[in-house]
C-alpha cells in the first residue's frame, strides 16, 4: 500500500475553518526559546515588571482559607467577580465613562472579547471596518466568522458613506462595525488624534454601527496629552452609556501581567447582556482565582505598576529611536510613538520585509514580525513591526545595529 498524505477519511470542516490561519507572531515567538536570537518579534511585556511577589501573597490569601479557596476554585458567575467588576467601573469612570458593574462583562484576556465581539455582530459576508495596517490578532479573532474586510478612512481620505455601503452590498453585506486601536495602535505605534476620534464616531453614527475601541496600550503614555477615551465622547455626547454605540475593550495583561488573562469589555447593558450569554456557551466564567488576584493587584498596585511600565518602556523607546538613527539608511523611515511597546518601519518599495526576516534570522539572529500579516488584504510587503518592550537596553543596540548591517547589504 502507498503512502497516504492527507487523513484517511475526509473531516466535513466548516468553512470556517478553512479561513484560520496560523499567528505568524505566535510562530515568531518560538525564537525567544532560543538564547542567540535578538526579538523584536512579540508585544511581550517585560517579565522583570512583574510584581512577583505581591502575586504570590494575594494567591496565598485568596487560599488561605478553606471556604474561601473552594469558592474561588469553584465554578463562577459568567459575568465576572462582582468586586472586581466594581472596581472596573470605577477605573472606567475616572476615564469619564460612567458606568456601573452591569456595564462590565469579564473576559479570559481582552483577546477573548474580540472574539466574542465578532460572534455578536458578523454574519459570514458582512463588512468588519479597520484601519489597514491592524492588529493581527483582530483579523483572526473576527475571522472564524467569515466577514469581508474594508479599510477605515481617517484623516485626509475620499471615502464616502455610499462607498462603505456600495462595498458592503457587493458581498451581499453590511458594514457591521469599526474596529479601532486608538492609542499607541499594534502595529504602528501611531495614536488617533481628537479630529480623527470625532471624525470615527461621525462615520459610525452616519453608518449606524458600532465602534469596537480596543484599548490594550492606554496606560502606557510616556509624553503628550492624551486625548479621551472614544467611548467617553460618545457617551458625553449621548448622555449614558446605554445609549453609546462605542465597546471599550480592556486588559490587565499589559500593566500586570499576561499570564492572569484578565480583560473586560465596557458596554451597554444590552450588549453586556448578550455577550454573557456567548461567554456562557464559550467558557461558562473566567478563572474565579485569577479575579481574585487581578482585583487584589488592582486595588494595591496599580497606579504603581503603569508608573514602572512607562519608565522603563519610554527608556527601551528612546534607545531604539536612537538605534535606528545611528544605524539605519537614510531610505528607511519608522513612526514616533508616544507611548505602546511598537515602531512601524517602512522599507524602499523593492524590499520584501518576510525576505528581509530570513535571512536577518538567518545571517544576524535578529526577529520582527513582517508587516504583511497586519494587513488584511496582503498588502505591507515593504513594513515590519519592532517591539523594544522585551530586550534589554545593550541588546536593542546591537540587535538594531546587526538588523542594518542585513539592510545595508540588500
Amino acid at each position: 500500500m502507498g503512502h497516504v498524505d492527507r487523513h484517511p477519511w475526509e473531516p466535513r470542516y466548516a468553512t470556517r475553518a478553512l479561513r484560520m490561519q496560523a499567528s505568524e507572531i505566535r510562530e515568531l515567538l518560538k525564537l525567544i526559546e532560543e538564547p542567540d536570537v535578538i526579538s523584536f518579534a512579540g508585544g511581550i511585556p517585560d517579565p522583570t515588571l512583574f510584581p512577583i511577589e505581591t502575586v504570590r501573597e494575594a494567591y496565598r490569601t485568596a487560599l488561605d482559607d478553606d471556604a474561601g479557596a473552594g469558592r474561588l476554585l469553584q465554578y463562577s458567575v459568567s459575568e465576572g467577580d462582582p468586586a472586581l467588576r466594581d472596581w472596573i467601573a470605577r477605573h472606567m469612570a475616572a476615564k469619564g465613562i460612567a458606568c456601573d458593574a452591569d456595564n462590565i462583562l469579564v473576559t479570559s484576556g481582552s483577546q477573548q472579547g474580540l472574539e466574542f465581539l465578532g460572534k455578536l455582530f458578523l454574519s459570514p459576508g458582512d463588512t468588519a471596518l479597520a484601519m489597514a495596517p491592524t492588529y493581527l490578532g483582530a483579523l483572526q479573532a473576527f475571522a472564524a466568522n467569515e466577514p469581508v474586510y474594508d479599510e477605515l478612512g481617517l484623516g485626509p481620505t475620499n471615502r464616502t458613506l455610499d462607498s462603505y455601503r456600495d462595498a458592503a452590498a457587493a458581498t451581499d453585506g453590511q458594514v457591521k462595525f469599526a474596529y479601532v486601536v486608538p492609542d499607541f495602535a499594534n502595529p504602528t505605534g501611531i495614536t488617533l488624534d481628537l479630529p480623527a476620534r470625532l471624525q470615527l464616531l461621525a462615520t459610525a453614527r452616519d453608518l449606524e454601527i458600532p465602534v469596537i475601541e480596543d484599548a490594550a496600550y492606554t496606560e502606557l503614555r510616556f509624553e503628550g496629552e492624551a486625548a479621551p477615551p472614544v467611548q467617553a465622547m460618545d457617551v458625553a455626547a449621548r448622555g449614558t452609556i446605554n445609549q453609546s454605540r462605542v465597546i471599550y475593550c480592556g486588559t490587565f495583561s499589559k500593566v500586570f501581567m499576561p499570564g492572569l488573562r484578565i480583560g473586560w469589555i465596557c458596554a451597554s447593558h444590552e450588549i453586556v447582556q448578550r455577550l454573557v450569554l456567548i461567554k456562557q456557551a464559550s467558557d461558562l466564567n473566567s478563572s474565579a482565582l485569577n479575579q481574585s488576584v487581578a482585583r487584589h493587584l488592582a486595588e494595591t498596585c496599580f497606579d504603581a505598576q503603569v508608573a514602572r511600565g512607562r519608565a522603563s518602556y519610554r527608556v527601551k523607546r528612546d534607545r531604539m529611536l536612537d538605534a535606528l538613527a545611528n544605524h539605519m539608511p537614510e531610505s528607511v523611515s519608522w513612526t514616533v510613538p508616544q507611548g505602546g511597546l511598537f515602531i512601524w518601519m517602512t522599507l524602499p518599495d523593492h524590499l520584501d520585509a518576510t525576505d528581509l526576516l530570513a535571512r536577518a534570522v538567518a545571517e544576524a539572529r535578529v526577529a520582527f514580525v513582517p508587516g504583511q500579516a497586519f494587513f488584511a488584504n496582503g498588502a505591507g510587503r515593504n513594513t515590519l513591526r519592532l517591539s523594544y518592550s522585551l530586550p534589554d537596553l545593550e541588546r536593542i543596540d546591537d540587535g538594531i545595529a546587526r538588523l542594518a548591517r542585513v539592510m545595508q547589504a540588500l
